[in-house]
């Protein structure tokens, strides 16, 4: 049976299968929505009026006033400013270093390619466990150091895998035409096979990116002593972890902030949704820019034939 529309005839099956694609697709667009919109709402409604509840995708009573005690914080703003650290150094420290290894890799003259390539390969499948980790985090000195967080995650197997894939499907000639101008590897790397790799690069970088900024557990472990090294998330997750009753924690939560602040008008609920918001705004800057390498990148990057 055929159905014309606009001139044009569509078999009813395939009507009614695009119906209800559309139907399931708005549904999971919904249910994937809400909740940040409910979040925002709530950061930006009443403190005292939220406990109340009711609250969905807009504020009952619009309030400015959560965000004043998160930035007025400054616990939070440093915070703020050591995942800000953390995420872009590790990040182009793990690009760049990434991308080095991954060439190495893919050059069938080096000899141990095969090998290294193995080894890396195991550790996706097989790792020391949290007390070793531990105990080589204390030996190399690194505990209670900003540095924690930057050095253990710069090089990872399965993002070396992906570049090395990428890597291999550049034209050979590229490389050798580079070779009888006098280039040497370095200057390959950089100015031929780092530039071609950037939807590769985008994708890992990108992966890295929202590891660092929305990893806790290892401020949790490494730096939880030390205030002035305390991440956006470890925050968070403190705010969310809390166990006080709650005008215990609206106490503890306020505490610092300024009479204004600590007189009661901002309770856990609407810190935690304040919170949440500010750590989500830079990585939703952030995606756009990257989005488009993300099909290519990994396409590419993850399937070789």
């Amino acid at each position: 049976m055929y159905i014309r529309f606009r001139n044009k005839r569509y078999k009813l099956g395939d009507v009614a299968f695009h119906f209800f694609n559309t139907i399931i697709l708005l549904f999971l667009v919904v249910v994937t929505i809400y909740p940040f919109l409910n979040t925002l709402a709530i950061s930006f409604n009443d403190g005292l009026d939220s406990v109340r509840g009711g609250i969905y995708i807009w504020p009952r009573k619009f309030s400015l006033q959560n965000y004043r005690a998160v930035f007025i914080s400054g616990t939070v703003v440093n915070a703020f400013f050591v995942s800000v650290a953390r995420t872009v150094i590790t990040v182009a420290l793990n690009v760049f270093l990434t991308g080095m290894l991954a060439y190495c890799l893919s050059r069938k003259e080096y000899i141990f390619n095969k090998f290294i390539t193995v080894m890396i390969v195991i550790t996706m499948y097989f790792n020391a466990g949290l007390i070793p980790n531990f105990l080589l985090i204390k030996k190399l000195g690194l505990y209670g150091s900003f540095w924690v967080y930057v050095i253990p995650c710069l090089i990872s197997g399965f993002n070396v895998i992906v570049v090395r894939t990428y890597i291999s499907s550049i034209p050979e000639s590229l490389v050798e035409s580079a070779r009888l101008d006098g280039a040497g590897d370095f200057k390959i790397f950089l100015r031929i096979i780092f530039p071609l790799c950037k939807p590769s690069l985008a994708v890992i970088a990108m992966f890295v990116a929202i590891f660092q900024w929305n990893n806790w557990f290892d401020t949790y472990l490494y730096c939880s002593s030390k205030q002035s090294l305390s991440t956006l998330s470890y925050e968070l997750q403190k705010l969310l972890a809390s166990s006080f009753s709650q005008s215990q924690s609206t106490q503890a939560v306020t505490s610092g902030l300024g009479a204004e602040l600590a007189s009661g008008m901002v309770t856990p609920i609407a810190m935690q949704a304040a919170i949440t918001i500010v750590a989500m705004v830079p990585i939703i800057c952030v995606y756009p820019f990257v989005q488009r390498y993300f099909v290519t990148g990994l396409n590419v990057g993850g399937v070789k034939e």
